[in-house]
């Protein structure tokens, strides 16, 4: 129970510690890396036979993306 207590005590200070940083630099959170684009890939699921579950979100994105452009116009 005391290794617990210590390692929850030192991930607290290391959390306040960033908060505390984050506040006086007043900068917003940014990546670092750039993500997957930096390696040439566009999205997380790279596959070239997606799966029906993403096709069928995939369909449903469109679909909600179709019909907001209709309200818009």
């Amino acid at each position: 129970m005391v290794i617990f207590l210590i390692t929850l005590g030192f991930f607290l200070v290391i959390v306040l510690s960033m908060a505390v940083g984050y506040i006086f630099q007043k900068k917003t959170l940014a990546g670092s890396c750039g993500g997957l684009a930096t390696v040439g890939i566009e999205k997380s699921c790279n596959c070239d036979n997606p799966c029906e579950k993403r096709k069928e979100r995939e369909r449903v994105a469109a679909l909600a993306q179709n019909s907001i452009s209709v309200k818009n116009i």
